[in-house]
């Protein structure tokens, strides 16, 4: 609209300057005087006319040149396009969102098996967490039971291999009371493999099981001399083909009689691990493998004394002693037993309580941190 305007008036402008022109041609015909005067000045008002038309003309000229509006609606045509380039990068936006979104769902996806050992963790807890909080409930036990230790009395591999097979289905404490009297009669394997099962027997009675017993260690005994020259192997593929030897026993003997790390996974090892939230399996081989990830292999032997101590003294299968527990800040079981300090106390057991220890022979450290030897068989 405002170009036609500009057109408009250039046109009203160049008529006008006819008209000037036309006037000023007439009044020299009527002066006959100054005709010749008359004619110069023609031309130079002309002149003059055209100056102004050309001027107006070439403002005409210029308007379509003022099209420039026109050129100013040209940007306006072009910001949609604009609009629609600068859209383009908005639209490519979401893209590069799901890509980064992607690396983490692949990334949640990895630790996605190791994190089955937690899945009953409330708390969701990651395998570097759980890591952590294990490693440092061994360290506090540690610190509470700087003297753990075999509670089995024992002098040699084959006397705790003995020992540890007597061990089950009762208490270490009823093993040390029984043995001094099975290897002052059979002090080697050559002695046992040749015993009379009756005699045997009656002097395993007390343990509970006494006839399985009895032919367990007599066949292994036997085993030792006929396959290991009356020594034991050390070695966990050996010694797990004795008769009455699992896993179990054969990382005690490994650990303890050999120096070589071993997970020992008893009924106080398996509750607590659980209790912990260290795995959920309850297979004590699967037990023993998820456990033993957690640690370096060199703590696995003293970790064992560490968790099967702690379940003996404090951390009980009915009544735990929540309120007297060193860990308790680091239990997700925390609660499931007594919580008051004072009641707490009244349930533990051995040296944390007073009482004698299960060992009628303990180390020197135990008894320097005030623990105290069990009675032998048949005392007070």
């Amino acid at each position: 609209m405002s170009a036609e305007r500009d057109s408009a008036v250039g046109e009203q402008g160049s008529d006008g300057g006819r008209k000037t022109a036309g006037a000023a041609r007439t009044a020299a015909a009527g002066t006959g005087a100054s005709a010749s005067a008359a004619k110069k000045a023609a031309p130079s008002k002309k002149a003059a006319a055209r100056k102004p038309a050309a001027a107006k003309k070439a403002a005409a000229e210029k308007t379509p040149g003022a099209t420039k509006p026109a050129a100013k609606k040209a940007p306006a045509k072009k910001t949609p396009s604009a609009k629609k380039a600068s859209s383009a990068p908005l639209k490519k936006a979401p893209a590069a969102r799901k890509q980064v979104v992607a690396p983490k769902k692949a990334t949640a996806s990895v630790p996605a098996a190791p994190a089955k050992t937690v899945a009953a963790h409330p708390q969701g807890e990651s395998r570097t967490a759980l890591v952590r909080r294990a490693r440092r409930i061994n360290r506090e036990l540690a610190e509470v039971y700087p003297y753990a230790h075999p509670e089995l009395d024992f002098e040699n591999p084959f006397q705790l291999v003995v020992a540890t097979v007597l061990s089950a289905q009762t208490t270490d404490l009823r093993v040390n009371q029984t043995t001094p009297a099975l290897f002052a009669k059979y002090p080697t394997p050559e002695d046992l493999a040749a015993a009379n099962p009756e005699e045997v027997e009656e002097i395993l009675r007390p343990t509970g099981f006494f006839r399985a017993k009895t032919k367990s260690v007599i066949g292994l005994s036997k085993a030792l001399v006929e396959q290991f020259g009356g020594e034991v192997p050390g070695r966990l593929e050996d010694l797990v083909k004795l008769p009455g030897v699992g896993r179990k026993t054969a990382f005690v003997v490994l650990g303890n009689a050999f120096g070589r790390p071993g997970i020992t996974v008893d009924t106080h090892f398996q509750r607590l691990v659980r209790r912990w939230k260290w795995t959920d399996e309850t297979d004590p081989d699967k037990i023993e493998a998820a456990v033993g990830a957690l640690f370096p292999k060199s703590d696995w032997t003293d970790l064992s004394h560490h968790v099967i101590w702690h379940g003996r003294r404090i951390c009980h299968a009915r009544k735990p002693a929540c309120g007297a527990c060193p860990i308790a800040p680091l239990c997700p079981a925390y609660g499931e037993g007594e919580t008051d300090p004072e009641k707490a106390k009244k349930l533990l057991k051995y040296e944390k309580a007073g009482q004698p220890g299960q060992r009628l022979r303990p180390p020197q450290a135990y008894l320097d941190a005030g623990g105290r030897a069990a009675p032998p068989l048949g005392a007070g």
